[in-house]
């Protein structure tokens, strides 16, 4: 191993530690203070029911663990959305499962908390897979109110959801297990089956002080809406549970009981660890964004057997193409080459660059993937289109545009994994989260945004000065500097891969050493929604 495998080693390695740290934070939710009352009430919190609920020794992912992170610091925060959402599985059968944190602000709903649980529901719409609502929440977080209430994708969404997905066939689940006042009434009651837990849990449209405001009439909670009242009054509910884990064990029994579902015949044989040393990617990914590196290097790492059978090699060489396999199931890659290639004509092209020849090549990848009902996984380290009068002329953005139609168009399940850099219209050609991957997940060393930090500093700088020297000032180069240092702080805070993932543009932020259980569990999940309709690019000039 060399100093630079060292140097990028002790470097991303950090950058996973810090991950850690983010998340050992993220999980404490609303504080240590307010888990134990949580405690003292003999209610579990949200994580705590999730992992009871999954089956122990089973692998799951979390989608938005990041979500709201430093977004609501004047309201007091909002850890992880209010909201736990995990993949795993329940006696055997893979679910998604989504939790209140009544911890955080007693389970209130702010805007991205509607986020994250339209994100949820979408994921199960996508793979047909079930669905189970544990509920704890004191509804919408009024301060917010005009940005979680009325528009398309905002609270009332969720119950819309609830009713397609019904039709559509798909299992939801609902547990009261806590507050579920107002409009999030609808929630368990619109799911197949509800359970509540006795004296802990109630549900109405009103509580007992509003009632009291309305109407006039005098009732406490437990009388107005508590398990007893809905199983055996209402019949709004279908089973009463006598505390958090009974309410729980009654998902499994239920879960358990569910049919086969069908295929969508994604190909998977035996598994197999890369050949080559996963950890090796800590040294191998650069520790500037703008360093070279051989993609083929990383590819290798995340593969079964480190086996990957490239498709036109010698062709378009900026983007990588190939078959492997990864734990067994079957995918195809599409991936960017970031160190500088030679081609045929003894032409040099700069690695993370996507010239004609490449977006030609990776069309025609695309196309035949989803000829063979193949998985594709896009491995994103991208600075944009090449640009100038020779990629003009030699139609770059005709180029462009058929990669954007196939990766638009594909019906094969796409997961995208940010690697690197994840510029302009390189996110939009490498299935940014615009073209619905089912996954997308970013690395620590991930950068989002439309141009690097750098050049968005300069560029933003020139506007800056200009406006100042219209007003009469004089920009010294101290004064240029301090500015350029300023507005490229400003403009890093927001390529971060957190700030990506608090806004769930990114389903998560992961340890590298993690992609393959990512990728794996999404094609399984996938395996569950056959495809629906042919491969069709429609019109597109050639």
């Amino acid at each position: 191993m060399d100093l630079n495998f060292n140097k990028n080693e002790d470097y991303n390695k950090l950058l996973a530690s810090d991950l850690r740290k983010r998340f050992a934070k993220v999980k404490l939710g609303g504080g240590q203070e307010r888990i134990e009352k949580h405690h003292e009430k003999g209610k579990m919190t949200a994580r705590e029911r999730i992992n009871y609920l999954l089956d122990p020794k089973e692998k799951s992912i979390e989608i938005g663990a990041f979500a709201g992170e430093a977004m609501y610091e004047e309201h007091g925060g909002c850890p992880s959305g209010g909201v736990v959402v995990k993949i795993g599985y329940i006696r055997g059968k893979q679910c998604i499962v989504v939790a209140n944190d009544a911890t955080v602000k007693a389970g209130a709903w702010f805007p991205i908390t509607g986020k994250k649980n339209l994100r949820a529901q979408e994921i199960s719409i996508e793979n047909k897979l079930p669905i189970i609502y544990l509920v704890d929440s004191a509804g919408v977080y009024l301060p917010l109110q005009d940005e979680i209430f009325p528009d398309k994708e905002h609270f009332g969404r969720i119950f819309r959801n609830n009713a397609m997905m019904s039709s559509m066939g798909i299992t939801q689940i609902s547990a009261v297990m806590g507050s579920c006042v107002a409009g999030g009434a609808y929630l368990p009651i619109m799911s197949d089956e509800a359970i509540i837990v006795d004296k802990t849990a109630s549900i109405f449209l009103a509580g007992s002080y509003l009632v009291k405001a309305a109407i006039g009439e005098s009732i406490d909670n437990e009388t107005l809406g508590g398990a007893t009242t809905h199983c055996e009054i209402s019949g709004v509910l279908d089973y009463k549970a006598k505390d958090d884990k009974d309410a729980l064990d009654k998902i499994k029994f239920i879960v358990d009981k569910i049919g086969d579902y069908n295929k969508a015949g994604f190909s998977k044989t035996k598994a197999f660890s890369p050949a080559e040393n996963e950890d090796d990617i800590f040294g191998i990914l650069p520790k500037e964004r703008n360093a070279q590196y051989d993609m083929l290097e990383i590819i290798k790492r995340l593969v079964d057997k480190s086996e990957f059978e490239q498709y036109k090699e010698g062709y378009g060489k900026t983007i990588i193409t190939g078959y492997a396999r990864i734990d067994g199931w079957a995918v195809g890659i599409v991936a960017n080459q970031r160190k500088l290639v030679k081609t045929k004509k003894g032409e040099m092209q700069f690695g993370g660059v996507i010239y004609n020849d490449s977006a030609d090549k990776a069309t025609r990848f695309i196309a035949n993937c989803n000829q063979k009902k193949i998985p594709l996984v896009f491995l994103q380290d991208v600075t944009g289109f090449m640009v100038g009068s020779k990629s003009e002329h030699g139609g770059i953005i005709k180029d462009g545009a058929k990669m954007v139609n196939a990766v638009s168009n594909s019906v094969v399940p796409k997961f995208t994994i940010i690697i690197g850099n994840s510029y302009g219209a390189g996110n939009y050609a490498m299935c940014g989260k615009a073209y619905d991957p089912r996954l997308i997940v970013a690395w620590p060393s991930a950068e989002l945004a439309v141009m690097s930090g750098n050049s968005a500093a300069k560029v933003l700088l020139q506007i800056e000065t200009a406006s100042l020297k219209k007003r009469g000032e004089k920009i010294t180069p101290e004064k240029e500097a301090a500015l350029f240092d300023q507005i490229k702080s400003r403009y890093d805070a927001q390529i971060s891969p957190y700030y990506a993932a608090a806004r769930i543009w990114t389903d998560a932020v992961i340890n590298p050493l993690d992609t393959r259980t990512w990728i794996s569990m999404g094609i399984e999940a996938a395996n569950h929604a056959p495809i629906q309709k042919p491969f069709n690019m429609g019109i597109l000039q050639v």
